[in-house]
């Protein structure tokens, strides 16, 4: 996707505080942080929407979620984190790419 911004900033295009990379995924601190850790994590792949998970993104899907698991620790989330994944315009959505919030580093609210 040309005029996606995840896809430049994982092209090297636009910079980022990155957190983590591998050849699936990338993670990077957020630039408008909405807890204390707030980490964006992208699939090199671009989608938007998790309607269009096939096998092989539902098993990257999988893997990514694993991977947050064993590094929380390394992330400064060992005393709990929230993953949101927002889907749309009215849940949130602004990048159409799909991508995971990390969230933690205090005790966050709960609602809207």
């Amino acid at each position: 996707m040309n005029d996606c911004i995840f896809c430049k900033i994982i092209a090297g295009e636009i910079p980022s505080a990155k957190v983590y990379e591998d050849d699936e995924v990338l993670m990077f601190k957020d630039i408008a942080p909405i807890a204390k850790i707030h980490i964006l994590c992208v699939p090199k792949e671009h989608f938007a929407y998790l309607s269009e998970l096939n096998a092989a993104r539902a098993a990257w899907l999988g893997r990514t979620l694993k991977k947050i698991g064993k590094m929380k620790d390394e992330l400064g989330l060992g005393d709990g984190y929230r993953l949101v994944i927002n889907q749309g315009e009215n849940a949130g959505q602004s990048v159409h790419h799909l991508h995971i919030h990390i969230l933690g580093g205090e005790t966050l609210p709960w609602g809207k």
